[in-house]
């Protein structure tokens, strides 16, 4: 079949590509490389697949809505992953335009494309920040997300409504995807398994927020993109019945993505100086606005629908991690 996988040179969406390219699918790769942090490590990534055949890349701002317009009549994609995004939670606090424009104003180009070139299953990228202030856990999909805090999570949780939109006027079949706190090789730098990893690395202090009682779902990039790529198969079809009033919409899904296992961060902080042989200096913080206190996945409906669970375990998956890190660097 034939792919756009937008965010092709960001940390998840890169690794999806290469995955479908090394199904033989055709795919086209989309990617504004930005500055939010070093475009170094995205040209790196996309470096990892450029040997494929069947990937072609694509320098394109998903807010470009006439370029996203000619791309969709051009090139009649099969199935699109849309994986592109403004991220970060913090950053939304200082720059929050940026948000709207790749997260509101992008979406919605990737909805009307699919929308005027049949495009047979949209599959994007959601966020477990959407849960916000939520007190009950697990978190699950028919909880209500009324309580964000921060511009991020309402963008996503604004993407699912969006889509649900779509679906119900012109039975485009969505699926949006919850993920919690991704980590592994290639990861981003803004996030904390590269920021302390680098910080012990280099005998500089750790920024530990909350006094470090925060608990992280953290979910292993492999792991993440075997659900990504199973899901895509299971096209929401309307002779479903579900009583879930967020997914009113038969042609709408939801899955939370998520190691069904939160972790303290002292815990996650152990599991880095366990593979660097090495202590961290830890410097004692508050809570930052926009942080949560904790993550915690409900996997039952991707259990139940589409038979997976992630599985890797966390010290493991950190190994693996300061593996590339030692090797990039």
């Amino acid at each position: 079949m034939k792919y756009l996988v937008t965010g092709a040179a960001g940390f998840i969406g890169n690794y999806v590509a290469e995955k479908l390219c090394s199904q033989g699918h055709e795919v086209i790769g989309l990617d504004n490389l930005n500055d939010y942090y070093d475009p170094k490590l995205k040209l790196a990534r996309l470096a990892r697949i450029e040997h494929f055949d069947n990937f072609t890349f694509l320098k394109l701002d998903i807010s470009d809505r006439d370029g996203i317009a000619t791309l969709f009549a051009n090139e009649k994609f099969d199935r699109v992953i849309h994986l592109a995004a403004q991220a970060g939670v913090r950053y939304s606090i200082e720059n929050p335009m940026a948000y709207i424009d790749s997260n509101l104003t992008g979406m919605a180009t990737i909805l009307e494309g699919c929308r005027h070139n049949n495009v047979e299953h949209l599959v994007y990228a959601s966020s477990s920040s959407v849960y916000g202030a939520n007190k009950k856990i697990p978190f699950a999909e028919s909880d209500r997300v009324d309580n964000p805090v921060s511009l991020y999570a309402a963008t996503k949780k604004s993407n699912e409504l969006m889509a649900h939109t779509y679906s119900h006027l012109y039975s485009i079949p969505t699926t949006g995807l919850r993920f919690f706190t991704v980590y592994g090789p290639w990861g981003r730098p803004d996030m904390a398994p590269f920021l302390f990893t680098d910080a012990i690395a280099n005998d500089r202090p750790i920024k530990v927020f909350n006094d470090g009682k925060m608990q992280r779902d953290f979910t292993y990039i492999d792991d993440i993109v075997e659900g990504i790529i199973r899901i895509q198969n299971v096209i929401p079809k309307p002779l479903e019945k579900n009583t879930r009033e967020i997914e009113s919409s038969p042609f709408y899904k939801l899955y939370n993505i998520g190691n069904n296992t939160p972790v303290e961060l002292e815990e996650f902080i152990t599991c880095i100086e366990n593979a660097l042989g090495k202590t961290a200096v830890k410097k004692y913080l508050p809570m930052q606005d926009g942080d949560v206190v904790r993550t915690f996945a409900d996997i039952t409906s991707l259990e139940r629908e589409i038979g997976f669970k992630p599985l890797t375990n966390l010290q493991d998956g950190i190994n693996n991690f300061v593996d590339w890190f030692k090797s990039y660097h």
